[in-house]
């Protein structure tokens, strides 16, 4: 069976990759045909194809038109496997709700997990991506579901994750959290106060099968998390990452060149990210979200040709628009030590 899964990942890579959805939807029936059971084939395979599709973008073997593509020709493997007669058990075990968190875009995850409850025989509310917590709520109202399964893939997402969090609570709802967002170990989805917390969809399907987790109550107010440095940081975010790809032309003359419009839109956008990251870090107390963050990102730079001073010297220079905090630059500085231990590329190249 190892086998024939590692062919039915390669047969839907390709065609993934090439932008066929007809090819890639033919390669999931085929598997069914050959009695590939429905969970191993949404689990082991077209999850796993859409993994690589995460890890070739970060190592710039692939476009970001690739990986858009491939990402949009396996949601239509979803939607066409969510069709089929073996997808879908009695649903007499209980409703749940599942949704993104607000601005979270990253809706795979969800999706899958979805199509995986409603196999084992959950009536499932699939509500997409970014899901605005004021309207999820409603929708719990209006359901009543025995839980609300939360996805969050980017840390950034997090504040807003606490927030769903405590709303769906309020509620009287039980809250599972689920996606990258909550850390490799949940501990981001423990210290939000979540009631439970799993690190893939198998594994959220078999916590439920348990039944839903009790829910915690409304005994207090939600911790307070966030702090004078997030709130400060939050306010000024704009403004920081303006000031900060301003240093960054002039000290790294490359970015001056006559392709500099259009790579500086993507300096930008990377810019943004790092104080997102930090904003998040600041958030849970945790440098180790932050660092973690500048290796992977000195990594997707790096791939790109970008050299490692580019990531120091945006890190320095919001260090130095940060004196009056304190958290911040202790995570900055770690941040720091991450990206010195990256090797350097030879030219100012994104995507």
């Amino acid at each position: 069976m190892t086998h024939d899964v590692e062919e039915r990942v390669e047969t839907l890579w390709a065609a993934a990759t090439a932008g066929d959805e007809y090819a890639a939807a033919g390669a999931a029936l085929a598997a069914l045909d050959a009695g590939m059971p429905m969970e191993t084939l949404l689990l082991d395979v077209v999850a796993a194809v859409q993994s690589r599709v995460g890890r070739e973008w970060a190592a710039n073997r692939i476009t970001v038109a690739q990986e858009h593509t491939a990402t949009a020709v396996n949601e239509r493997v979803l939607a066409t496997l969510a069709h089929q007669p073996s997808a879908r058990g009695k649903p007499d075990r209980g409703r749940v709700t599942v949704a993104c968190v607000h601005g979270e875009w990253h809706a795979f995850p969800a999706r899958l997990l979805a199509e995986v409850l409603r196999l084992r025989g959950w009536h499932v509310d699939y509500l997409g991506a970014q899901v605005p917590t004021p309207h999820l709520v409603a929708h719990l109202h209006r359901t009543d579901p025995d839980a609300v399964a939360l996805s969050g893939s980017l840390a950034p997402r997090l504040p807003a994750a606490h927030a769903a969090i405590t709303s769906c609570q309020a509620a009287g709802t039980p809250v599972l959290a689920g996606g990258a967002a909550f850390g490799p170990d949940g501990r981001y989805a423990r210290l939000l106060g979540a009631d439970a917390w799993a690190p893939d969809a198998c594994a959220a399907a078999d916590l439920l099968a348990g039944g839903p987790p009790p829910r915690r109550g409304t005994d207090g107010p939600p911790p307070h998390l966030a702090g004078p440095e997030y709130a400060a940081l939050t306010g000024s975010a704009a403004d920081l990452v303006r000031g900060v790809v301003a240093e960054l032309t002039r000290r790294v003359p490359e970015t001056a060149s006559a392709y500099a419009e259009r790579r500086l839109e993507h300096a930008a956008e990377d810019v943004a990210a790092i104080v997102d990251y930090l904003r998040a870090a600041l958030y849970v107390d945790d440098p180790e979200l932050f660092s973690s963050f500048a290796g992977w990102m000195a990594e997707v730079l790096t791939a790109r040709g970008i050299p490692a001073r580019v990531l120091l010297t945006v890190l320095e220079a919001l260090a130095e628009r940060l004196p009056g905090s304190p958290r911040a630059l202790v995570m900055l500085e770690r941040a720091r030590d991450v990206a010195r231990r990256h090797g350097t590329g030879d030219h100012w190249s994104r995507r």
